[in-house]
């Protein structure tokens, strides 16, 4: 079977990415970046405590990227082979995390932008929906969008009963229906808005077990963390290829 040799740093073996979380009490039903079913290969988690919704999402603080550079540290010594996070905001922390490690970092899934706007014709625009739009800013969303060549329309999430009261106020309780309803309210109301759009992307890791609903009511591709995470994953683990010629 051949020679194994120990990995210094690793507890365990064989895990694809390495996903940081942040500290917070929401729940993680399938379909959220923060439940391991939501994969097809194996995942490590990593809190880091000192970032909370609080912090990251209302506040925009980077004081705390020290933190997060030393748990991204810690998941590659374990041998992952690629690391993300469970929330599009901690692009804040990207250029930091990316510049200290050896592997792949995709942090936000709004990381996909200039990849969505190079698919859409020149005259088609990009729909967002997000955690909370006020926090959405121009400057963060430069981190990953720095030269638009696409319209971006945004929506958020913050004044959405069911998602505010389940996620942003972190009360231990989700209406996985109710957040659906409201997801998809705001999805159509921006195409609605916008019929230019020619695709969707989630920026919220709690928001792709709706990807489904959206699709099917608006009709648009529909991107999110998880269509980023296995895009990587896929590209770090190819396969080899049989059959008929």
């Amino acid at each position: 079977m051949g020679i194994y040799r120990v990995r210094p740093d690793a507890q365990s073996y064989g895990h694809e990415i390495g996903i940081l979380l942040i500290a917070c009490s929401n729940p993680f039903p399938p379909g959220d970046v923060g439940n391991a079913w939501s994969y097809n290969y194996p995942v490590l988690y990593e809190t880091i405590y000192d970032v909370t919704i609080d912090s990251l999402i209302n506040e925009g603080d980077r004081s705390m990227a020290p933190s997060v550079v030393a748990a991204a540290k810690k998941l590659q010594g374990m041998g992952v082979k690629a690391i993300t996070s469970d929330c599009g905001y901690m692009l804040y922390f990207q250029e930091e995390v990316a510049a200290a490690l050896d592997i792949p970092v995709m942090l936000s899934s709004l990381l996909q932008l200039p990849f969505i706007a190079a698919t859409l014709a020149p005259s088609a625009s990009i729909g967002v929906i997000c955690a909370n739009k006020d926090r959405l800013t121009p400057e963060l969303l430069s981190y990953a969008y720095p030269h638009p060549t696409r319209e971006l329309h945004v929506a958020g999430l913050q004044d959405a009963p069911a998602f505010r009261y389940a996620i942003l106020d972190e009360k231990g309780e989700l209406d996985s229906d109710a957040v659906e309803k409201e997801v998809v309210e705001r999805a159509v109301k921006l195409v609605e808005e916008h019929p230019e759009i020619g695709a969707i992307l989630l920026e919220c890791s709690n928001l792709p077990l709706y990807a489904a609903a959206v699709q099917r009511a608006t009709g648009r591709h529909v991107f999110d963390f998880l269509t980023m995470i296995d895009f990587v994953q896929g590209a770090g683990r190819r396969r080899t290829y049989q059959g008929g010629y």
